[in-house]
């Protein structure tokens, strides 16, 4: 019985112009359990790495957030400046040194007095020391208690080190506050400059059927953003202006200085109008008592009446929001998030009104 002959071998496959790398070869088998388990660990593996990526890169991730929601807030200041006939270059200069100069302003009118009275303090550190070494009171607790031999320990113990320790964390915590400071002032500046190439480039992921009304709806939605951040400043330069108001009718040292404090403060949703509150009071109570008393009813009259009166106005003049809805936002975005929940809590419920008005309730209406 005769071998069959060899069969001849295939000549490789010419190249064509429309496959100029040949034919695909078939496709897997998607229901290879190699291939399958293969997947599913790479997928388990993609995810954890990103979940660390993401929980590494938080503080920065938080400062890119911040950066972005102030662009989209100042965006309309820069639109209002080119409609002026200015280049966007040129439009974006002027807010970006705008808001330089509001920042360098408020330090020139806190840094003077945080000076003037640590000095003071330090002057008459001596003289309080020596007021409590006369006071027989202290001298008994002193006594009483060992103060001294503990307070002596303690400094043997740790002086050095619990120094070296609080210089080097001051430091850093200086540091680390300037580098976020001005790491968001240039993503800010960044975004604003791109910020019609970021949009745009975000409009050609979405369907050319649905991008028309895609970019409606984000615009009308960015411009509450700037709108919420108009008002927001408007009630904190109102609250700014009350407090040099009262500071002047009292006579209190550097009442700029406060101002610019409770209008800085007013700016931190939920505890910023509290935080400010106490440090004014504490300036009056050193002033004097009644003037302490004077502030401390004050703020307490005119937070209510900013809380009920004036904020819920100016953000639903503003973004369109209902007072309900902006109190309960608010409360929630804190209660998830913190300050940066506190901050997109607002705009966030009047994109989601748009979208209910808009899409939801039209897509529902057809059924």
């Amino acid at each position: 019985m005769s071998a069959e002959p060899p069969a001849p071998e295939q000549p490789p496959a010419e190249p064509d112009e429309e496959k100029p790398y040949g034919d695909p070869g078939p496709p897997l088998n998607k229901r290879n359990p190699f291939l399958l388990g293969f997947l599913f660990g790479l997928g388990v593996i993609v995810a954890y790495a990103l979940f660390l990526g993401v929980r590494n890169a938080t503080s920065m991730l938080v400062l890119i957030f911040i950066a972005l929601f102030l662009a989209i807030g100042l965006n309309p200041a820069v639109t209002r400046l080119r409609r002026w006939g200015l280049r966007r270059g040129a439009a974006v200069a002027i807010v970006a040194l705008s808001v330089v100069g509001l920042l360098i302003g408020g330090l020139v009118a806190l840094i003077p007095p945080l000076v003037t009275q640590t000095t003071e303090l330090i002057n008459n550190a001596p003289d309080v020391v020596e007021s409590l070494r006369r006071s027989e009171t202290v001298n008994e607790l002193v006594q009483r208690y060992d103060i001294a031999n503990r307070v002596q320990g303690a400094v043997n113990a740790g002086t050095i080190t619990n120094a070296l320790g609080g210089v080097v964390g001051g430091a850093r915590l200086l540091f680390g506050t300037i580098f976020n400071i001005l790491t968001v002032l240039v993503l800010t500046i960044y975004f604003m400059a791109s910020f019609d190439r970021i949009k745009a480039t975000g409009y050609r992921l979405v369907p050319a059927s649905r991008r028309e009304r895609v970019t409606l709806l984000t615009d009308e939605i960015l411009s509450k953003v700037g709108a919420y951040m108009v008002g927001a400043l408007a009630i904190a330069v109102l609250a700014g202006a009350s407090t040099f108001a009262l500071a002047l009718a009292l006579g209190l040292a550097f009442p700029f200085a406060l101002a610019v404090v409770v209008a800085i403060c007013d700016l931190i949703p939920q505890i910023g109008a509290t935080l400010g509150a106490v440090i004014v009071s504490l300036v009056g109570l050193a002033s004097s008592l009644t003037d302490g008393i004077v502030c401390l009813v004050f703020f307490l009259i005119y937070q209510q009446i900013e809380n009920y009166l004036i904020y819920p106005r100016v953000m639903r003049r503003s973004v369109r929001v209902s007072d309900v809805a902006a109190l309960v936002a608010a409360l929630l975005g804190v209660g998830l998030f913190g300050v940066i929940g506190a901050l997109i809590a607002i705009p966030l419920v009047a994109a989601i009104q748009l979208i209910l008005r808009e899409v939801a309730f039209p897509s529902l209406d057809e059924r």
